[in-house]
């Protein structure tokens, strides 16, 4: 598959087979991770990855869609330990953790699996389970695992609605 197959292959899965991840392929997803780039090269994303059937599905009671993500071959909690922000404003911690869980995203997809990126979770019930330390931002939640319901095609906005040249047309 081509870089742009995959992109869009990629598809929020919330149907998972409950099938463990062969170990080579986590690692594989794992290493797309730290591949990441990220603000001042500081690599500050930390991931804690619950392939226990019990964790995992204490990990998904945090969240919305428990039945679903319990399923899922592993829930990665992605986290960081920075607390600096960029020139522009920004924070860097959400913006290196997600560069890297779409790096995790992309890969799992070339290796036949599927993710969800997890918004909706209590960061406290998380921290307990994970027992991940009062300093370090739990940024987001991501499913990861075989899927059981097929890909969607999802729409997109059309480009002139998302793009303009050279200034602010919209």
């Amino acid at each position: 598959m081509t870089v742009f197959e995959v992109i869009k292959k990629r598809y929020s899965c919330r149907a998972y087979q409950d099938k463990p991840i062969e170990q080579d392929k986590l690692d594989q997803i794992l290493e797309a991770a730290r591949q990441a780039p990220s603000a001042k090269n500081l690599q500050d994303w930390r991931f804690v990855v619950a392939t226990d059937k019990k964790i995992k599905q204490r990990v998904a009671g945090c969240t919305n869609h428990q039945d679903a993500f319990g399923q899922a071959g592993a829930i990665i909690a992605a986290c960081s330990v920075c607390g600096e922000t960029m020139k522009c404003g920004q924070r860097i911690a959400p913006i290196d953790v997600s560069i890297a869980l779409e790096h995790i995203a992309l890969m799992a997809t070339e290796l036949g699996l599927a993710t969800c990126w997890i918004g909706s979770f209590d960061a406290e019930k998380v921290r307990q389970v994970l027992e991940i330390p009062e300093d370090v931002a739990i940024i987001e939640l991501m499913a990861l695992g075989y899927p059981a319901d097929g890909s969607r095609q999802t729409t997109r906005e059309p480009m002139k609605s998302i793009v303009c040249r050279d200034k602010w047309q919209f």
